[in-house]
């Protein structure tokens, strides 16, 4: 199961988890319809160039609101009666916004705590909840570079906040859960180029040369780079990891 799997890195991991073999995908998304047709999408573009047909998966798109406890729980549940359990959970929906400190009106502050944390929190929670009576599974929260850095010169301070909060959200879970064998993991990205952020900086390229010069790698990063972790941490692979965090982030966070 991935959330805010319909568009952006969400999508990239349910790519991801198809290209490494994966036939069973519930992709979960504010707007149902957006959800399925992902799943469809998805479907065809694995099918292409190859000897699979449609009927090899069984991808499902759900709406789900994950600022909301009951549509998680009602998410999970139409999860369970279409495969019967859940082995790895992705806890990817989220925003971002810039606003000074001063100017963030809190309406907007609520609604990025409600989703980046709440969020993360309801959906490892009925993970857990899931995952522990068939005897374990791996959740993976995508918090982000921001949870160990200051980002400049964007001002974003109640992000961060989030994001430091899912990263140690996940660690203090995994120690809850550990002995149930629910692994609970952390993914930090650093700047990405999805289609969103292309978009904003088409027409900022001076906010995109500055955060290129302070990634020592030199550029920001494709979707795709972020495939090989999170395909890593939802699977056996990483089976003796619990609360660790993986930075994908071009070496933001070493200088």
């Amino acid at each position: 199961m991935i959330t805010g799997g319909a568009r952006g890195l969400g999508n990239e991991f349910c790519r991801a988890f198809v290209r490494s073999g994966c036939t069973q995908l519930a992709i979960l998304d504010l707007k149902e319809e957006e959800a399925k047709d992902a799943a469809d999408e998805l479907v065809a573009t694995a099918c292409l160039n190859s000897d699979l047909a449609p009927t090899d998966f069984n991808i499902i798109g759900l709406g789900c609101d994950v600022s909301s406890e009951r549509s998680v729980q009602k998410a999970f549940a139409e999860t369970m009666d279409a495969f019967g359990r859940v082995d790895s959970v992705v806890a990817s929906a989220g925003i971002v916004e810039n606003y000074s400190a001063f100017d963030y009106p809190f309406d907007r502050i609520k609604r990025l705590y409600d989703i980046n944390v709440h969020g993360a929190f309801f959906t490892a929670r009925e993970a857990a909840r899931n995952m522990i009576p068939q005897g374990g599974g791996s959740i993976v929260l995508v918090s982000s570079m921001s949870a160990n850095i200051i980002n400049i010169p964007q001002p974003q301070t109640p992000y961060n906040a989030s994001k430091a909060a899912v990263k140690h959200m996940a660690a203090s879970l995994a120690v809850e859960w550990a002995k149930k064998g629910v692994r609970v993991n952390t993914l930090c990205p650093g700047y990405m180029l999805t289609k969103l952020t292309k978009t904003i900086l088409s027409h900022d390229q001076e906010l995109k040369k500055t955060w290129e010069s302070l990634t020592p790698m030199g550029r920001m990063g494709e979707p795709e780079d972020l495939a090989g972790a999170i395909v890593f941490l939802s699977s056996d692979a990483s089976r003796f990891m619990t609360g660790s965090e993986i930075r994908v982030d071009g070496g933001y966070c070493i200088i």
